[in-house]
């Protein structure tokens, strides 16, 4: 068995055929733990900031005495904006070269 297996399907892409905002980070987690970074990147560019976001989320449950929500907001702003970028990038500029 392998880690794909267990993978979550798009309900967008497989009801609609129209990839999410979402589309891809699943695999490119999977890319950097098997240390393809640049891979990664390509496929998913907000997966960096989304796996720091995460761990920055993690960080916040265990260490209760700094207040972190405000760079929580920022770090999902941040990620919102480079997923509505890259989201724009491959499909009407990639889509139309």
């Amino acid at each position: 068995m392998k880690i794909e297996d267990f993978m979550l399907t798009c309900p967008s892409r497989k009801f609609l055929g129209i990839e999410c905002l979402g589309c891809g980070a699943q695999r490119a987690v999977v890319l950097v733990f098997e240390g393809r970074f640049s891979e990664a990147f390509h496929l998913y560019p907000a997966v960096y900031t989304v796996l720091l976001f995460l761990f920055t989320l993690g960080l916040s449950f265990v260490d209760k005495k700094r207040k972190y929500g405000k760079i929580l907001i920022i770090m999902i702003v941040v990620n919102v904006v480079i997923m509505l970028i890259s989201y724009y990038y491959k499909y009407f500029y990639m889509h139309s070269h």
